[in-house]
């Protein structure tokens, strides 16, 4: 999906020109994937722009970094106020934000040296729907990928890194060879674990089933909110081991993450799922999960953050000075 450009980045505590936030070819992360990220929805609700879970993400963000020993030097709350400011810079209602954190120029090796910067960059830019608007729907048509997950202490798969998504490139890349729109992977143990960038849920007999973290997923914050909101609804959600051939006898199926929200599954590897799609199970919680952003479901928990201008701008611990732009161009004030 192409990208829509936006005006400004914010890159280690300033705001810059878009085409100006570049990094050097020899930057460690480029190399090596040592690099951290995450991705955020911005909705427009009647209250005005309103980002889900913004600090949930940052707070994960922060986690990726301990895992990977990367020396973060901003804090949640700092990369939050910056996004705050991003979205008003760029002027948008809706957005999707990207922050990443990846080891920069400096050194060459598997392990970067001391000195090598930890440069942590925000972007903003409008994003519609990752799977396709039909996608939401009338589902989509998926296929079990020849290239399982991660095995267990291996890649972290609990951290959100860069590299970690070397295995998604290649479920997706197979699964869109063959003519499916998302690629499913299973975990070593030949158990269901993920999709290539999305937690799995099955529905069979009334009950909801997940794979727990155990099976090399990333605990993903919409599918929280999703196990969150079921329960709501008074539906018992489970979380174990799931085989392989429950993807075939489920009622329903549905994806869920950031960029897919809620997608339901039509198909799995040529075989339609029994209720259809999206299923009774997926329409009412899609309704709830979508109904926070227009009004139809109360926020109960406070997941959508009010996106307001940052009270100070943000500069690294112990920095002097600060960003702004003035003019279209980033000056120290």
């Amino acid at each position: 999906m192409p990208i829509k450009e936006s005006s400004v980045i914010w890159k280690n505590g300033e705001f810059l020109p878009w085409h100006q936030a570049t990094t050097h070819v020899l930057s460690h992360g480029l190399h090596y994937g040592t690099g951290i990220f995450e991705g955020i929805r911005v909705y427009d609700t009647p209250g005005g722009p309103r980002g889900f879970r913004l600090t949930d993400h940052m707070e994960r963000m922060q986690d990726s970094a301990r895992i990977y020993q990367m020396p973060m030097p901003y804090s949640a709350e700092e990369m939050v106020r910056a996004s705050h400011e991003l979205i008003r810079l760029n002027g948008l209602t809706s957005a999707y934000i990207r922050p990443i954190a990846y080891f920069g120029y400096g050194s060459i090796g598997v392990v970067p040296e001391e000195e090598t910067p930890l440069d942590v960059v925000i972007a903003a830019f409008e994003w519609g729907a990752y799977l396709g608007d039909d996608g939401q729907q009338e589902g989509v048509d998926v296929c079990v990928s020849s290239w399982n997950r991660v095995a267990p202490n291996t890649i972290p798969a609990g951290a959100k890194a860069t590299g970690n998504y070397l295995s998604g490139y290649l479920i997706s890349r197979e699964a869109k060879s063959r003519g499916f729109r998302e690629g499913i992977a299973l975990g070593v143990d030949g158990r269901l674990s993920e999709g290539a960038g999305e937690n799995v849920f099955l529905v069979h007999r009334g009950k909801i089933l997940t794979p727990p973290a155990s099976s090399s997923v990333l605990l993903g914050i919409t599918r929280d909110s999703v196990v969150t909101l079921a329960s709501d609804l008074g539906y018992e959600v489970v979380e174990q081991p799931i085989p392989r051939e429950m993807l075939y006898v489920a009622d329903e199926m549905f994806l869920t993450g950031t960029a897919a929200e809620i997608t339901a599954v039509r198909s799995v590897d040529g075989v339609a799922l029994r209720a259809g799609a999206p299923g009774p199970v997926t329409r009412r919680l899609s309704e709830a999960f979508f109904g926070l952003f227009d009004g139809r479901t109360e926020d109960r928990r406070g997941w959508l953050e009010p996106i307001e201008p940052a009270e100070s701008k943000i500069a690294p611990t112990g920095a002097t000075g600060t960003m702004e732009i003035r003019n279209g161009a980033a000056v120290t004030v």
